[in-house]
């Protein structure tokens, strides 16, 4: 017997006198299978990569096969069979509980709330429903106030204006006249009322003779009514004084508003200590300002002003009128024109060209400055003791 068929003989021979659990463990390391199911007895050998991995690395069958807790079971799942099936599982769980929650839609709501159907594709996250409070009005932060502008009424009654405190005296009489009668023309009613008659021109024919004074003054005499405020506009765009003359910081104005379509009149204005009194600054200068005052925007502006507030009166202190063209392009917009002529100073035929460059404006009330001619021996306003003030 040669020596192969020698070795097979006692190899037979050992097994049939070998234990039970010797020839199981045989059985099993000849399983293939074995590792893979997680019921082997003994580890490979060698390593196999994880393929439900993003990133697959060579891992030991110890590392695969570790034990995964089912949702709602104690029992391990111990290879990587166990895990696919605890993922498929919780994957059909969960898919079963957004169905359940979509065709019941019967979870409480609180009172007054409205129950709104989830949109498709969104998971579950713990809420079956999304409830809305019944008030669905949306809240607005509360705009912030404008920062009141101190007028100098100190500094404007020592250079010999007006103010709203002031007793009464020559000067104050004299203003209450000239604004009652553009007050009834501007509120007039019925087929009386012009169009735009709440606006008001100030300008006079040459620099220097009173326009701004007159204006100012007209402003503060009218915004001690009962029923009216003033907004007062700066648009004198080449020499704005106003704002400097009454001690107020300037800003955006006027041209800046009319310049750019982006910008609303109310965000410029600024509000005083004069309670019915506003006031608008000229704004930054442009080399085409009688162009823009001529637009369509320029326009829609004034037709906002003139109608936004029934109770308001618009003053604009303009240019004199042989000194630039804006004056008479403003006056296609006026309803009403107060003219200022200085006493013995303005000549005639300069009138006579002013006031046929703002013939547009139907209402021209002439207003002479800074005369001398008393009319008696007595002066106006000296009953009560006013003159002697």
């Amino acid at each position: 017997m040669d020596l192969i068929e020698r070795a097979a003989k006692q190899q037979k021979a050992r097994k049939k006198g070998a234990s039970l659990v010797e020839r199981a463990a045989e059985k099993v390391e000849k399983n293939p299978f074995a590792g893979k199911m997680g019921v082997g007895i003994g580890t490979p050998k060698t390593n196999r990569r994880d393929p439900s991995a993003m990133n697959p690395v060579t891992a030991s069958e110890s590392e695969i096969a570790t034990p995964v807790k089912k949702a709602g079971s104690a029992k391990p799942l111990g290879s990587r069979a166990g895990l696919a099936i605890g993922s498929q599982v919780g994957q059909e769980q969960a898919q079963n509980k957004k169905a359940d929650a979509e065709k019941s839609n019967i979870s409480k709501l609180p009172e007054g709330g409205v129950q709104v159907p989830r949109p498709s594709g969104v998971g579950v996250t713990g809420q079956d429903n999304a409830v809305v409070a019944k008030d669905t009005s949306v809240v607005r932060a509360p705009q912030k106030k404008r920062k009141i502008e101190e007028i100098d009424l100190v500094g404007l009654r020592e250079s010999g204006y007006i103010t709203p405190d002031m007793p009464p005296n020559l000067m104050l009489e004299e203003f209450r006249i000239i604004k009652r009668s553009i007050l009834l023309n501007a509120f007039s009613k019925g087929t009386q009322k012009s169009k735009n008659s709440n606006i008001i021109l100030v300008t006079s024919s040459n620099p220097g003779e009173g326009k701004t004074f007159c204006t100012i003054n007209l402003a503060l005499s009218i915004a001690t009514e009962q029923d009216t405020t003033v907004l007062l506009i700066d648009a004198d765009f080449s020499k704005p004084e106003v704002l400097n003359r009454m001690g107020v910081a300037g800003g955006r104005g006027l041209m800046d508003v009319v310049a750019d379509k982006d910008l609303e009149v109310g965000d410029c204005l600024i509000r005083t200590n004069v309670p019915n009194l506003v006031l608008l600054p000229a704004g930054r200068q442009h080399n085409l300002t009688t162009e823009l005052l001529a637009s369509d925007r320029m326009e829609s502006i004034v037709e906002e002003i003139a109608n936004r507030y029934p109770d308001r009166l618009v003053i604009f202190d303009s240019p004199p009128v042989l000194a630039s063209s804006a004056a008479s392009v403003m006056a296609l917009y006026m309803g009403q024109t107060v003219f200022v002529i200085h006493a013995e100073e303005t000549t005639e035929p300069q009138i006579k060209e002013s006031l046929n460059m703002i013939s547009s404006c139907e209402h021209i009330n002439l207003l002479l400055n800074q005369t001398r001619f008393t009319g008696g021996n007595k002066k106006f306003a000296t009953y009560y003791g006013y003159g002697g003030r």
